[in-house]
């Protein structure tokens, strides 16, 4: 096993990390910026390292000062929890290069998988359903047009480069098309470099479920059962469940086998996400896009399956067998996931702070996952998680029962917050029902 970790990340992840880590006897190093000094992550690591200010490029990214401080506290591994560096392909390969241990996989899945172009087409030459849509780029808008019109509208319009829901937009007609094509090329460029664009058909009434895979040290892939997404606003999750109320055992087993064939079509190892649109109408499911990473979500697998996600990760870059039998895994109970976010619980708008009251709920089948305490301060340089309360239960009404009270005894005063949210949707009949699609937030609204 791995000896010394170091944690290329910040918040609720690098202490959700840690706390794993220092379990199994690992040391866990922390990297840090100016602006995190005081988080609860630094302190609980048994060493941190600034790395440099409160902008992102120049500590968290900086692929230079990380491997640094790798160096300097003599780490033998670097995992680099989800965001930042996780994807980052030449980052990993540089780790790889440098005599570390990079927790994740390899850097030609992580290429391979990072444009959606290059993924849709392997996906598809390995038998995973993609939805109809350009295999090429769209490499002007006159290109853009004919493949709406070859697809049909409504049409989504995708950076190939992004991920995490941005760099996305919906035309219904040509004029529409023509807007958001230029809207989403000069997004494209600004953020990932790579003004790249893909034109795929857009499912206005579609369900969001994702396979969470695992590749094991000895070349096998695994599938850890299925989570529903599809509580979001503006294409980024909000809630997710496990197992997925809308699907059956039949379609299980369809959505594990192809998400087991999309990771052995790349060699795949490590942890990773093959996520997917669900046509509730016909029980037909699409690829969407494959995350070579450790997703924010991961509990919720956790608690269903009986597995520690991160010690998994650690044993398969260590080159050891899992804890789990491969060829025995079955989901147990239901589990779900609020992401709680310094926000306006209206507008969804970020809403930093100070954070001058935090309680978190307590009980039986209640985990908070949170990257701060009283007295930190929320700043405006990061994502706005605030933490993750993760509730789970025998059976999904029980959940919800457990998650109302959870919610309700969860006191944050300083950032906004949206608790309030939660609240809303807890009461929801379209949630309660379990039969909601990815427009449940607008509808609500």
């Amino acid at each position: 096993m791995i000896e010394s970790l170091l944690v290329a990340n910040r918040g609720e992840i690098a202490r959700r990390i840690i706390r794993t880590a220092k379990r199994l006897g690992i040391r866990a190093i922390a990297v840090y910026s100016e602006a995190d000094a005081h988080l609860p992550f630094v302190t609980e690591a048994d060493e941190a390292v600034l790395v440099g200010p409160p902008n992102p490029a120049q500590s968290y990214r900086n692929a230079e000062a990380i491997l640094a401080a790798a160096k300097s506290t003599g780490a033998q591994a670097i995992h680099p929890g989800y965001g930042f560096l996780s994807e980052n392909a030449e980052f990993a390969r540089t780790v790889e290069s440098s005599g570390l241990i990079w927790v994740g996989p390899g850097a030609d899945a992580i290429t391979a998988m990072g444009d959606k172009i290059n993924a849709r087409n392997l996906m598809a030459a390995a038998g995973v359903p993609v939805a109809p849509g350009t295999t090429d780029p769209a490499a002007d808008l006159d290109t853009a047009v004919a493949a709406a019109a070859e697809i049909g509208y409504p049409v989504m319009v995708k950076a190939a480069a992004g991920g995490g829901g941005m760099g996305m937009g919906v035309a219904v007609d040509e004029a529409a098309l023509r807007t958001e094509y230029d809207k989403v090329r000069a997004f494209a460029e600004r953020m990932f470099g790579d003004g790249s664009v893909l034109i795929e058909r857009y499912f206005p009434r579609v369900r969001h479920v994702e396979v969470q895979i695992l590749g094991l040290a000895d070349g096998r892939v695994v599938a850890l059962g299925e989570r529903e997404c599809s509580v979001q606003r503006r294409n980024q999750k909000l809630v997710e469940e496990s197992p997925s109320p809308a699907v059956s055992p039949e379609l299980r087993e369809r959505f594990l086998a192809a998400a087991v064939r999309a990771g052995e079509a790349v060699g795949y190892r490590n942890a990773g996400t093959v996520e997917c649109l669900l046509d509730p109408a016909t029980n037909e499911f699409f690829f969407l896009e494959m995350n070579t990473r450790l997703q924010v979500e991961h509990p919720v697998t956790e608690y269903v399956y009986g597995v520690d996600l991160v010690e998994e990760q650690l044993r398969v870059a260590s080159g050891l067998a899992p804890t789990f039998d491969p060829d025995a895994l079955a989901p147990s109970g239901h589990a779900i996931e609020m992401r709680i976010n310094a926000e306006d619980p209206k507008r969804f708008l970020p809403g930093p702070g100070v954070v001058r009251t935090w309680v978190e709920p307590t009980g039986e089948g209640v985990r908070v996952d949170s990257g701060y305490t009283e007295g930190n301060t929320v700043t405006p340089f990061y994502d706005s998680l605030m933490a993750k309360l993760i509730i789970s239960g025998d059976t999904r009404e029980q959940v919800i029962e457990r998650a109302r009270t959870a919610v309700a005894a969860f006191q944050i005063e300083g950032p906004k917050n949206n608790l309030p949210f939660f609240a809303e949707l807890l009461e929801n009949e379209e949630f309660l029902s379990g039969a909601y699609d990815t427009g449940i937030v607008s509808r609500m609204r």
